[in-house]
């Protein structure tokens, strides 16, 4: 299912980045006032085959009917004024970006296989992501206001066939101690003066401050575009960020150093506009010893036999030891940040939901079991000592509302948005100038409405 939906996005990225130039071009449908290209349609039915994607039904029926629902949703978008910040849509291609790259192989190969160069295939990524957002959102629009009760939810299950009930794939409920190593005051010190030289650097002009975001910053996502973070709020970042970033005034300026959670920064900012600032900025992060890495391994070691002795509980050690602030105050209580997973905000995972080194100890792991010490990466870049107990495994089943009534509400709600988009789509087929080239018509669409006699 994974590797389908990361072919569907090289293939719809790579169908307006590719050029064909050995399609002859007519406008093959007309939808309102916008035309669908043979070219269109020609470009994405080769990519398509050439990453072995395969597609139920005839390309020239299905492409060309995908398109046509893109320019109704479009169309609306435009009568409802929908926005899209640049901010929300830089991250989003920067992140496609690097998901290229990580898919290909090297940026090299990603600028070969588009015959694109970077900021090109970024050009032109922005104008396509900026098209799905604002999609997205005239769809939000027309389901906001669907509900589910949970009445609805047990007439739902009760009408089910058997083997049409979900099946629940098993989970996991996860307790974390992370001890954070202690940084040498000359690594601290070290960093520091990196950061002084980059600002001393881009004080007297001898270097740019994005050359250098791009070339040291450790935080990749925004050093790839020079350390440009987009058009954000003051909440948008940790308070130590904001506190200094949104009081800058001079674009030529480079701030004070700043300490958060995710190292030490310098910024600039590049533009204000009202209450949102476009801002860049480097971070380096600290290198932990080996020697401190040994010393929390040690202290672990010490936690675990106390825990193990009944000195005190694994929820009392969280307490007096962790360093992990998302879950101290939760008694070590994982909670799922997956914007993907289906349970997301809730402490169950999937195992591929869970950070790499955790999913490898709860694997082979019984339920009120405690891990031994292992160093992993936290959710803020930094190298931990941590040990895990894995609280709650529920293994895969079909459905239940005892067990799964969430999944079951997910599912009612996501069948009745999809059936209000759907009759959203006959409405507009119904009240918009359509016209497809006789060449084009004998298909079974999806949505039967589009020749109009």
């Amino acid at each position: 299912m994974m590797r389908n939906i990361l072919i569907c996005l090289l293939c719809a990225a790579a169908a307006t980045l590719h050029a064909q130039n050995n399609v002859i071009d007519e406008v093959v449908w007309v939808v309102g006032d916008e035309a669908i290209l043979k070219s269109d349609v020609e470009q994405s039915r080769i990519e398509m085959q050439s990453m072995g994607q395969r597609m139920e039904g005839d390309p020239y029926c299905v492409i060309p009917e995908q398109l046509a629902v893109q320019k109704l949703f479009l169309h609306q978008a435009a009568i409802d004024s929908v926005e899209v910040t640049d901010a929300s849509v830089l991250q989003d291609v920067e992140a496609r970006v690097n998901f290229y790259i990580q898919q290909i192989g090297s940026k090299e190969k990603v600028e070969e296989y588009f015959n694109k160069t970077l900021p090109q295939i970024r050009e032109t990524l922005f104008d396509l992501i900026k098209n799905e957002k604002m999609i997205e959102e005239v769809k939000y629009n027309l389901v906001k206001d669907i509900n589910v009760t949970p009445a609805q939810v047990r007439r739902f299950y009760k009408e089910q066939p058997e083997d049409s009930i979900p099946f629940i794939p098993t989970t996991y409920e996860v307790q974390l101690i992370a001890l954070t190593p202690k940084v040498d005051a000359a690594e601290i010190d070290r960093v520091k003066n990196q950061l002084r030289d980059y600002t001393e650097r881009v004080n007297s002009g001898q270097t740019q401050f994005s050359t250098l975001a791009l070339m040291y910053s450790e935080d990749r996502l925004s050093a790839s575009h020079g350390g440009e973070l987009g058009f954000s709020s003051r909440t948008d970042f940790v308070p130590e960020f904001s506190a200094v970033a949104f009081n800058l005034t001079d674009p030529k300026t480079v701030s004070k150093i700043v300490e958060t959670e995710y190292g030490f920064h310098i910024i600039q900012m590049i533009e204000k506009r009202g209450d949102r600032m476009n801002l860049r900025h480097i971070l380096l992060k600290p290198r932990v010893s080996d020697e401190a890495l040994t010393e929390a391994l040690t202290q672990m070691d010490s936690i675990l036999l106390d825990i193990n002795n009944k000195k005190y509980t694994f929820e009392q050690a969280v307490v007096a030891y962790s360093g992990d602030k998302d879950t101290r105050s939760n008694y070590g209580i994982m909670v799922n940040q997956s914007r993907e997973s289906d349970y997301a905000g809730t402490p169950r995972f999937e195992l591929k939901d869970l950070p790499a080194e955790v999913a490898k100890q709860v694997s082979k792991m019984g339920v009120g079991e405690l891990s031994r010490p292992f160093i992993m990466v936290n959710g803020k870049g930094k190298e931990v000592v941590a040990v895990v107990r894995l609280k709650n495994r529920i293994d895969g089943h079909r459905a239940t509302m005892q067990d799964d009534y969430q999944q079951l509400q997910d599912l009612l709600l996501m069948r009745l948005n999809e059936q209000r988009v759907e009759e959203w789509i006959r409405e507009m087929q119904a009240k918009t100038y359509i016209r497809v080239n006789e060449d084009w018509r004998n298909c079974e669409f999806k949505y039967p409405g589009w020749i109009k006699e």
